[in-house]
């Protein structure tokens, strides 16, 4: 599908180090879960490590940060498991994932079944470690997580499913650390769910004549030729439900320059979005990494 005016827009490339260092075998299931494409579990990660740092009012405890951390990975790579699953009949259909392993062939449901229900059972036992008012609230993500693949096939706001599944560490983390969700924790939540439905949406713009091609929704269909303003108005609301949660969790002035920060990271890549041209929202969805790095650097900064 390379074309001399733009790139292949496959997001699995097929001489990277699985395909140089693994065994055959491993191969597939590396990328069911996105071990080769890191960039879901960082954006996971981030807010995850944020709320821990609100939460603890400072560092948190490295033996928290390392269950959420875990838990982080083991969630995200079962919940593309779960879309891989879902999507197996599209995929192959789309250029960005007609080479996922479900969609070309590599291997078949009832193995990808049985590694879900191993990468479920190693997330659930991270859930001894944690309180039982954690436990509960943990439990509050698994019908998003298997919801969110059928979402496109009824509704144009997937993203905002996703945003919610993607985000749930954010809650867990209160309620471990503080045995309490405040107003404030989510408020945080809240903003990081409208953060993910605007770089979620310019990520959804590379895909979407495929997807209209398919009968599939997103926001980005929805959204149209006003993408670049209504994305521009979600992480507005972000950057706002984050100032708003910050303050009334009684951060430190700092915190108002890292918010700062990140509103003109945001500005910045909105100005970037070009409908037109998959490749450059591709690397504008990549440049959300740092959006994250800011929002754990900002909740820390809300601690001095």
């Amino acid at each position: 599908m390379n074309t001399a005016s733009r790139p292949d827009l496959s997001d699995i490339d097929l001489d990277d180090w699985v395909e140089r260092r693994l065994p055959r075998a491993w191969r597939p299931y590396t990328r069911l879960a996105r071990l080769d494409r890191p960039v879901g579990i960082w954006l996971t990660l981030f807010p995850c490590w944020a709320a821990l740092v609100q939460a603890s009012q400072g560092l948190p405890d490295l033996r928290q940060v390392l269950i959420f951390s875990l838990g982080a990975l083991l969630m995200r790579s079962a919940g593309s498991t779960v879309n891989d699953i879902a999507d197996r009949k599209f995929d192959g259909h789309v250029e960005r994932t007609r080479f996922r392993p479900l969609a070309n062939g590599q291997i078949g449901v009832p193995q990808a079944v049985v590694f879900l229900a191993v990468q479920l059972a190693l997330a659930a036992s991270l859930l001894l470690f944690l309180s039982p008012y954690a436990r509960l609230v943990a439990i509050g993500v698994v019908p998003l997580v298997f919801i969110y693949p059928l979402c496109k096939r009824f509704t144009y706001w997937p993203q905002a499913v996703l945003g919610a599944a993607f985000n749930w560490g954010m809650l867990m983390a209160w309620a471990e650390v503080a045995g309490y969700i405040p107003l404030g924790a989510i408020l945080m939540w809240g903003g990081a769910i409208a953060w993910q439905i605007g770089y979620d949406t310019v990520y959804a713009y590379v895909d979407v004549k495929d997807d209209k091609r398919l009968g599939l929704k997103s926001t980005a269909i929805l959204f149209g030729r006003h993408g670049r303003a209504l994305i521009g108005v979600f992480y507005g609301l972000a950057t706002g439900a984050w100032a708003i949660g910050g303050w009334s969790l009684g951060v430190s002035l700092p915190y108002v320059l890292g918010i700062l920060v990140m509103a003109a990271h945001l500005a910045w890549q909105t100005a970037r979005i070009d409908l037109v041209r998959p490749e450059v929202n591709y690397r504008l969805f990549l440049a959300n990494i740092l959006t994250g790095v800011l929002l754990a650097g900002t909740a820390l900064l809300g601690t001095l």
